[in-house]
Parts: structure tokens; C-alpha cells; sequence
């Protein structure tokens, strides 16, 4: 037999979770065709020394937006992911009107903390409905894609700006539910939604999906199960505090009317919170006993965040004050870090993060213990050490040190939050173990303010794999693999076996690490963005091609829209 493509001597981890073994693996027209002691290609690959392990598939992206106008999918496809699945959280970037193109920019940009600028000049908006986009995208790729469609996008297509102020009419929603059934026949990848209190537009608004009665949400979910493959995303009010009854109640109950895994957000074990945990196993154990397919997304990485006031964040979104000096230019923005009535404010706002949605964000600001000062050039001695320190060393209240450094470097000031510790290492290492929890939560694609977390997979591979050897290296491949292809209804990803498409990832386990985390200017528009790429992953390849070779792209463009509805 001819091969394209033989990889020679690999360590072969399968994604199965069964032993690793030394072996070929032969590819012929982006399809697996042979694991063995193999002979006769085009071109071999030598493997010697590095596991050989399918693509990475990450369950949670917001990659639609970029995929449009970048195909790649940077930063995760340097880190080993081949398929991204995105419109989660309700947002999609169809249907859209014409005249909502903008709305849609502004609210990606608010969300989910993408560049307006970035948005304006690349989105090519030469789609309208769901089965155009994917069809455009098709055309595109250079790793795979799945969508799902989003609540917040079928409502604006059908209710106009009332999608913002109102519930929906019977006719609106039996309108919706034609729209997703025309998504799943066209291969959407299921329907999502967001009641998050976190979620506002660009008005400070509710989103248009927390305007929606839950029976509304009922009944798209529904609808989407008619497609007979795929997954529900639901992100609930109550997510943050751990799930109330009600929205534990409710995602049983879409879990029900759809047929369909249920996908969350929020849950797992977070240090000094047992009670919670104890209590939402308890929940997810219920759920399965009465035939309710429910998961969380699960963050694995420890948030290692940069940001300056120059550029601004959003992690102090739900902390207004601090919030409220990034709408300054940033000559007032050091004024009013000056000014002592100013000064009053920042410190109380600190003190008293919003906890009322009906006021704006909820999101609660990084930990002081957990912030650190990660580059000052007016204080070399501060850094690496965290607010909490710095302000109990001088006596002063943790808003103060932030200010005077931030003054002192012209707001340059690099500050980071990284939650890592031992007891966040202890707490998320239980959280792993229990079979609901997806590993992996990034965000990719969002998050150009802050960071979209593309770089988890390789700090799973590296930290929690090869360092801790917290689960096998075999269970950890399949964890991040074949599991989340089931989950999401993705057909013949996620393993290496025969008559599986060749999305392969090769790493040398001796030199996987992440890199230091900058930024960089390279998405239209020229406006930055963090990154950080990895060490030691030598290809990433795409149905049978490859696409990332020691760290960088060969322009290679073999991905496709993986079609999960199936067609009427």
C-alpha cells in the first residue's frame, strides 16, 4: 500500500485511553488508514522521540469572528488544537441583517473583549444566514470549525432592536425555531444562550438572550435536538454562585427537551469552597441518574493574566470606578489616579465590587494576593511581588500601591494576576477526576484586552501530564480529544484509528513548555494582543497536512467546517 504521509516511529498515544505503544502511522487523502510497522509514502515524518497523540479539540471558542478573516485559529492552533467549536455563550456571527453589522461588532467587542478596530477591518460579512457562513468558512480554513448558533444573534435577526428591551411573541419564537432547524440541517454544531448577569452590551444593557423567558431558551434547545447530533450551551444567571435550583432545575430540563448533552459553565472545586463542590457533584451525579447528559467546562490553567492602564482591562469590569477611568483619555486617567477625592473612590470601589446585575458587570476582580507587579520601570523592587504585599510592607491600601506605580511608569505599569497556588492546584487536580468536567476552558479567539487563554492545552499537557502526573498520559490525551468530539457530536475526530481524519499533533515531552506571554500586532488593524506560544510542539497537522512546523505556520489550509446537524 502507497501512503501520502507515514509518520515514523512515534510514541502513539491514541486518544482512546488505552497504552501508548512505538509505532507508525500511515496517511493516505487526510484519512488514518494504517497504525503499525509501516512502509512506501510520499513523505515520512520522523517521530522519534515525540508522542504522536490526535489534535487537541477545544469545546469552548469564540474563534467564529476571527476564523473569517484568519484561518488558523492563532493562538491555539500553535498549541496543538486542530478543531475549535465557537458561538458559544449565545454569540454567533449569523444570522445577521446587513444593517446589524455593526450592532454585532460592538457587541463581540464588549462581550467577549474583541478589538473593534480588529472586528471593523477584517470581518468580510459576506454572509446573512447560518448556512452561508459555513458555507464561506468552508472555503477558508486551516484548522477545523464547528458553530453553534447563538440566542442572541436569532433574536436580533428576528425581533430588530425589541430583541433588547423584551420577551418574544409566539410568532417571534416559532420564527427562531425555523432558523435553528435551517442551522442544524446546514450543520450547526447545536444552540446556545446566556442568562449571565456578567453579559451586557455595549449600553450596559442585558444582552438580548437574558431578555428571553426560559421557555423561549426551551424551546430553541428543542428545536436544535431535532437536528439529532450536536450539544446545548447554557450559561445560567446563577453560574458564578454555584447553580441554584431553579437554573439546576433548568438545565435538566433542556437537557430533556433537546436529547442532547448539556454543556455549562462555572462549576468545579475552587479553594475553600468544598461545601459548593460537595453540593454541585451531588447535583451532576442526580442529573445523570435522571437521564440528563450534563458537563462543565473547566479551566485548568491558572489565570496568568498581563495588563497595564495604559491599555486598559476588563478585569475590573464589575469594580466601576476603576472601570469607569478607562472611558478617559489617558492624561485624565493619571489625574484622577492623582486626585484625592479620586483616590477615595478607587480604594471604596475595591473594597466593593458591584454585586447587583441590574447595575452592570458582576465579574469580581482579581484577588490583591493574587496580582502581582510583573514589570515596573520606576520600581524594579516591586516586581513579583503582589499588591497585597506591597501594601501591607508600606502601609497603605492595595489601591494606592496600583496608583502610585502606575503614576510612576506613565501608567505602563505591567501588572499580572496568576491564580496559581497549592491549594488551587489541589482543588482543580480534584475537579479533573469527576467524569462531567471538560478540560480546557480558554476562550479562544476572545479576550484580545485581557488574554483568550489559548495556551491551556499546553499547560495541561505540560503541568498536569508530565510534571504532576495527576491522570495517565494516555487518560489526559483522551480527556482533551475523543471526549469533547463525543460531547460535541463531532464524527470521526479525536482519535487515531483507522478511518479517522489525520488531525495529529506531535510534541516532544522533553521540551513542551509555555513561552513568555507578549504582545503581539497580527491581526488587521495592527492592534495588539497577548500571546503566548509554546516550546517543544514540533507539527500540527490538519486533515493530513501540516499546518504549524516548530512553531510557525506553513500556510497550509486544509480545514473544514465539521458539519455535526444532520441534514433533513
Amino acid at each position: 500500500m502507497s501512503f501520502d504521509t507515514i509518520i515514523k516511529n512515534g510514541t502513539v498515544v491514541d486518544g482512546s485511553g488505552l497504552p501508548k505503544r512505538v509505532a507508525d502511522v500511515g496517511i493516505r487523502n487526510g484519512i488514518i488508514t494504517d497504525i503499525g510497522r509501516l512502509s512506501g509514502a510520499k513523505r515520512v515524518l520522523d517521530a522519534d522521540g515525540l508522542v504522536v497523540m490526535p489534535g487537541i479539540i477545544d469545546a469552548h471558542t469564540h474563534y467564529d469572528p476571527q476564523l473569517t478573516f484568519e484561518p488558523f485559529g492563532t493562538s491555539s492552533c500553535f498549541h496543538g488544537v486542530t478543531s475549535v467549536v465557537g458561538g458559544n455563550c449565545g454569540y454567533s456571527i449569523a444570522p445577521v441583517r446587513p444593517a446589524d453589522h455593526d450592532w454585532v461588532t460592538k457587541l463581540f467587542a464588549k462581550v467577549e473583549g474583541m478589538s473593534p478596530r480588529v472586528l471593523g477591518e477584517g470581518l468580510p460579512w459576506d454572509w446573512e444566514s447560518f448556512p452561508s457562513l459555513l458555507e464561506t468558512l468552508d472555503t477558508r480554513l486551516g484548522i477545523n470549525a464547528a458553530i453553534y448558533v447563538g440566542h442572541s444573534a436569532l433574536r436580533r435577526y428576528v425581533m430588530g432592536e425589541a430583541a433588547s428591551e423584551r420577551a418574544a411573541t409566539a410568532d417571534e419564537v416559532a420564527a427562531m425555531q425555523g432558523l435553528v432547524r435551517e442551522a442544524m440541517r446546514a450543520g450547526a454544531a447545536g444552540f446556545t444562550s446566556s442568562h449571565a448577569p456578567t453579559h451586557v452590551d455595549p449600553g450596559g444593557r442585558p444582552v438580548p438572550s437574558r431578555h428571553a423567558h426560559f421557555d423561549e431558551v426551551l424551546a430553541l434547545a428543542a428545536a436544535a435536538g431535532e437536528g439529532g447530533a450536536g450539544s446545548i450551551g447554557f450559561l445560567a444567571r446563577t453560574a458564578v454562585q454555584g447553580y441554584d435550583a431553579e437554573d439546576r432545575a433548568r438545565v435538566v430540563k433542556l437537557a430533556h427537551a433537546s436529547g442532547l448533552p448539556v454543556v455549562v459553565q462555572g462549576m468545579g472545586f475552587r479553594p475553600g469552597q468544598r461545601e459548593m463542590w460537595d453540593n454541585q457533584t451531588a447535583f451532576l451525579a442526580d442529573a445523570r441518574r435522571e437521564g440528563a447528559a450534563v458537563f462543565s467546562m473547566l479551566r485548568t490553567q491558572p489565570f496568568m493574566r498581563p495588563f497595564n492602564w495604559k491599555r486598559g482591562t476588563s478585569l475590573f469590569d464589575g469594580v466601576f470606578h476603576w472601570r469607569d477611568i478607562q472611558a478617559l483619555a489617558p492624561g485624565e486617567r493619571l489625574a484622577r489616579m492623582k486626585d484625592p477625592a479620586g483616590r477615595t473612590e478607587l480604594r471604596w470601589a475595591l473594597d466593593n465590587p458591584n454585586k447587583d446585575p441590574e447595575k452592570g458587570s458582576t465579574l469580581p476582580p482579581p484577588a490583591m494576593t493574587a496580582l502581582f507587579v510583573d514589570r515596573s520601570a520606576s520600581d524594579p523592587g516591586a516586581e513579583g511581588k503582589s499588591l497585597a504585599q506591597l501594601a501591607k510592607e508600606r502601609g497603605v491600601h492595595p489601591a494606592d500601591v496600583m496608583c502610585e506605580l502606575a503614576i510612576a511608569d506613565r501608567l505602563e505599569t505591567q501588572f499580572l494576576w496568576n491564580s496559581e497556588s497549592p491549594a488551587w492546584i489541589e482543588a482543580n487536580g480534584e475537579s479533573q477526576q469527576n467524569p462531567h468536567m471538560i478540560i480546557g476552558t480558554g476562550d479562544g479567539g476572545a479576550h484580545a484586552d485581557r488574554d483568550d487563554g489559548a495556551e491551556w492545552s499546553t499547560y495541561f499537557l505540560r503541568s498536569w501530564l508530565l510534571d504532576r502526573e495527576h491522570m495517565t498520559l494516555e487518560e489526559g490525551v483522551r480527556r482533551i480529544t475523543h471526549l469533547p468530539a463525543m460531547i460535541c457530536g463531532i464524527p470521526l475526530r479525536g482519535l487515531l484509528a483507522r478511518g479517522y481524519h489525520a488531525d495529529v499533533l506531535m510534541f516532544d515531552p522533553t521540551r513542551i513548555r509555555l513561552g513568555k506571554k507578549q504582545l503581539v500586532a497580527d491581526l488587521p488593524g495592527s492592534e495588539d494582543r497577548w500571546q503566548v506560544k509554546p516550546e517543544g510542539i514540533v507539527r500540527v497537522m490538519v486533515n493530513g497536512e501540516v499546518i504549524v512546523e516548530n512553531g510557525a505556520l506553513t500556510g497550509t489550509r486544509p480545514g473544514r467546517v465539521l458539519r455535526i446537524g444532520n441534514t433533513a
